[in-house]
């Protein structure tokens, strides 16, 4: 599923318009983005907790020369499951 098929279901089941939900959708994501930018956690119970992890410097190769680089720390965006949603995809 894409973002515009997201879109037309969020419209369908809301009885609300395709720009309505797209804008709804994006305001979610936005806030979310947001808030994982400076640091916070997200948590939606049942579904997930999106949050900032630091990823340290090191060591690597060049895949096309072969010799070793040095790849700087960053931040890193990072998801974890929640147990409803592991559970409602491993169901059979």
């Amino acid at each position: 599923m894409n973002k515009a098929e997201l879109i037309e279901l969020i419209a369908n089941k809301t009885n609300t318009s395709k720009r309505q939900s797209e804008e709804c959708l994006d305001l979610v994501i936005n806030a979310i983005t947001k808030s994982v930018a400076r640091g916070e956690k997200v948590t939606l119970v049942g579904f997930g907790t999106f949050q900032r992890r630091d990823r340290r410097a090191r060591k690597g190769r060049d895949p096309r020369t072969g010799a070793e680089i040095s790849i700087p720390a960053k931040k890193v965006p990072a998801f974890t499951a929640g147990k409803q949603f592991k559970t409602a995809v491993n169901k059979k």
